[in-house]
């Protein structure tokens, strides 16, 4: 898949999955934010310092983890040979854009069954996390916020896949921050309490567009000439 269409899906992914993160990281954010003291509560300046710090933290753990799923699939491709491990990453990557269109829409909902994926992993990171809460100082927020990127959360495991296609291990991982970046607007306003994200979040309307915008968008990619990667 073209890298533009892949990087502009994974950031629109983002921002739209906000509807499904709210309810999700919404929580954690909230909580957080609820745990900070009282003089950075009420310093709005000093509380968004924390909240972005969260997020910053959050956005290096799913690049990370995008870095090591471009550099696996990359291998997986090499060792497939070039041209069929390409088409089949190609393939898979444009299936998953519209698993998470569908997933979106909320016509897939046995999706979700993807985030029991992450739950081991996330119980042993758990316990970690809540030694750092409260959340006293801004080291403290950015450990809290690279532990908390890899809860078990089925949109990141989706794109992850995704990362796996994108075919080296640098383009896995701007897709991943890609959608990190597009998360951010949302999540960043969960911490100020925002609500009328929260009503947009539930709107079903609203998902069933974006969903089917990823759809078309994974449609569309198909009719784009593949990229050799060893002609650049």
């Amino acid at each position: 898949m073209n890298e533009p269409a892949t990087l502009t899906s994974a950031f629109l992914l983002g921002i739209f999955s906000t509807m499904h993160c709210i309810g999700m990281c919404g929580g954690i954010i909230g909580a957080l934010s609820l745990s900070l003291p009282v003089e950075v509560r009420n310093h709005k300046p000093r509380l968004f310092v924390f909240v972005m710090s969260y997020n910053i933290g959050r956005l290096a753990s799913y690049t990370l983890a995008g870095l090591i799923a471009g550099a696996v699939g990359t291998g997986l491709m090499q060792a497939a040979g070039f041209d069929q491990g390409h088409a089949l990453l190609r393939i898979v990557g444009i299936s998953m854009m519209v698993a998470i269109g569908l997933y979106l829409t909320g016509w897939l909902p046995q999706l979700a069954s993807i985030e029991k994926i992450g739950i081991p992993v996330w119980k042993r990171l758990e316990p970690i996390g809540r030694k750092l809460v409260p959340v006293s100082s801004i080291p403290r927020a950015l450990s809290y916020g690279l532990i908390w990127g890899w809860l078990p959360c089925g949109l990141v495991y989706f794109v992850l896949i995704w990362a796996l296609t994108a075919g080296d291990a640098l383009m896995g991982a701007m897709t991943m921050l890609a959608f990190g970046l597009g998360t951010l607007p949302t999540l960043v306003t969960a911490g100020f309490m925002t609500s009328w994200i929260t009503r947009l979040a539930q709107s079903s309307r609203a998902r069933q567009v974006v969903g089917l915008l990823i759809v078309a968008m994974a449609i569309g990619s198909l009719f784009i000439p593949m990229e050799h990667h060893h002609h650049h």
